[in-house]
């Protein structure tokens, strides 16, 4: 008997990775301290994660076939490496009061380990739940949207006790040694393994696996027009998100009129709502299906951002953002699932990696686009307004990618026929 591991463990170790790349969150916690034992600008401070998330995008495109080629074991240990010496080696810039040392290792370094790490799971995981895609990549990818809650107090309290620098060393150290551990456990199931519950039920005709619509390698994607339209959903839904959390507290402030502690408050809920739309939306896609899950984000999200600017009610007002945040979650959660669905298990990691570039976009857009709207109209307003506008193309695309998928089941139907006769 081959010695099959626990699907749930993979999980696990999977959550282990994204939980501890996710810290990338949590990286306001350093703004302040940095700030006044630097000297260094708020904008200079920032931008080190503006250049994370960069990296991540651009390694989750450039090393999604080293992960597909060396399987997730070995991406997962190079992504602890990164990861790792990203984060310690900020403790080294702290140290030489070297700015560019810190955009290279959390940047740069740290970006990269972020990258690999956050693909490195995804398509093992996929393989290994073929009854619940959903479920599957929303557990971990939950686990990247709940580590700020989990790292930030860690963090603050670090800072406080050992300073900047050895709050890096500490957690650099911590990081490798959790990534690495979860990393070994990693591995892609057996030719043709099926649970054996789901197995049983699909040998007796109770249940029917749903076939992938297509079977195709990252570069065979990319020629498609689904993979453009998949990319354009993310970047928008990405971009909105990262512009709403960026701005939230003055926004709550300005609009709702909310307090400066209360609007702070709100912000670490936020946190939580992102991380329970990835698990909770995930899952309901396995029902639903990802089509309408897509559609369902971008018409909430389309009433939403056109209610919020009259939400002067202090509730009303963070309900709407927390319902905003699921949907910006959820959105991250269910894509792997939908590739799978698409494309296909052959190459999903390098697939999932050129798709990400939608978040290095977005997390240079987003941001941008709130403040300039902000400082040009002196208002937050304006910018709501026009992400309900990026809304409604998005939902226009997510029904318009429906024919797509007609397309391909009919075409899925045909050479089935053909193969019985």
């Amino acid at each position: 008997m081959e010695n099959i591991k626990n699907r749930w463990l993979i999980a696990l170790s999977a959550v282990g990775i994204h939980i501890s790349i996710g810290s990338v969150y949590a990286w306001s916690v350093f703004t302040k301290p940095l700030m006044n034992q630097m000297n260094w600008e708020l904008q200079q401070v920032t931008f080190t994660f503006s250049l994370a998330i960069l990296f991540l995008g651009l390694a989750a495109a450039f090393l999604g076939h080293f992960v597909e080629k060396h399987g997730p074991r070995k991406s997962g240990t190079l992504a602890a490496v990164f990861f790792g010496v990203g984060i310690a080696g900020s403790g080294l810039a702290v140290q030489s009061e070297s700015l560019i040392l810190l955009y290279l290792f959390y940047g740069v370094l740290g970006g990269i380990g972020l990258g690999v790490g956050y693909i490195a799971p995804v398509s093992t995981l996929v393989k290994w739940f073929p009854d619940r895609r959903g479920l599957a990549t929303g557990l971990a990818i939950m686990g990247f949207g709940f580590a700020s809650l989990i790292s930030s107090p860690i963090m603050a309290r670090l800072i406080d006790s050992v300073g900047i620098a050895s709050t890096f060393f500490i957690l650099g150290l911590a990081y490798f040694v959790i990534m690495f551990a979860s990393s070994q456990y990693l591995a892609p199931p057996p030719e043709g393994w099926m649970p054996a519950g789901f197995k049983e039920q699909v040998e007796s005709g109770k249940k029917k696996i749903k076939a992938d619509l297509s079977q195709l390698t990252a570069n065979e994607a990319v020629k498609t027009r689904r993979f453009y339209f998949l990319w354009l959903m993310l970047f928008i839904n990405v971009t909105c998100g990262i512009a709403v959390l960026s701005v939230a507290s003055p926004m709550a402030q300005e609009i709702a009129g909310m307090s400066s502690i209360a609007a702070a408050t709100m912000v670490g809920l936020l946190g939580l709502f992102n991380g329970l739309g990835r698990i909770g939306w995930a899952s309901l896609s396995d029902y639903i299906g990802r089509p309408n899950t897509y559609t369902a984000f971008f018409a909430i999200q389309i009433i939403a951002f056109l209610l919020l600017p009259q939400s002067t009610n202090a509730l009303l007002f963070q309900i709407l953002l927390f319902l905003i945040l699921t949907c910006y979650g959820g959105g991250f959660a269910s894509i792997p699932a939908y590739i799978g669905d698409l494309f296909g298990t052959k190459q999903l990691g390098a697939i999932h990696g050129y798709i990400l570039t939608a978040w290095a976009a977005a997390g240079l857009a987003g941001p941008s686009i709130a403040s300039w709207v902000r400082t040009t109209t002196e208002s937050y307003i304006g910018t709501l307004y026009i992400f309900a506008g990026l809304f409604l193309v998005a939902l226009i695309v997510s029904i318009w990618i429906r024919a797509d998928i007609k397309k391909l089941q009919a075409d899925l139907k045909e050479s089935t026929v053909n193969l019985a006769s």
